[in-house]
């Protein structure tokens, strides 16, 4: 039985060592890949963005509210990922009617941010007059 046990156990840490190798090997995980988007849409996201006064629960470059996680890099989750919470809301977010078009301008807006940069406020430094610079 023992030896049973330690069989299985060799087998399981195997496959996970080679899992992890394979994940840590592969460079997509780890190279930001530029994001394409359309600025006149991207446009009409940032009023959508605006409107539904995002910027109360969300940060942006981690500036804005701290109810809800910062949405600067959030566009390299996906489309679908954006929509899921919009549909259905997650514990204090609300639920956002918005129409498809509404959704994805604000995916065009969130994206066109992806692109302009990360969210670590590690990166920035806040100065003496409250201006933020980047490190």
């Amino acid at each position: 039985m023992s030896k049973l046990i330690l069989m299985v156990f060799l087998v399981l840490s195997i496959a996970f060592l080679l899992f992890s190798s394979s994940i840590y090997a592969d460079d997509a995980v780890y190279i930001k890949k530029p994001v394409a988007y359309d600025a006149n849409l991207q446009k009409e996201g940032r009023l959508v963005w605006q409107k539904n006064n995002c910027h109360v629960c969300h940060q942006l470059y981690g500036l804005g509210g701290f109810l809800g996680p910062d949405l600067t890099n959030v566009a390299e989750k996906g489309y679908n990922y954006m929509d899921t919470f919009l549909k259905v809301g997650v514990n204090s977010m609300p639920i956002f009617n918005l129409t498809k078009e509404e959704k994805l301008h604000l995916f065009e807006f969130l994206k066109a941010t992806n692109a302009s940069g990360s969210a670590n406020p590690k990166d920035y430094k806040i100065l003496m007059d409250g201006m933020i610079v980047q490190k």
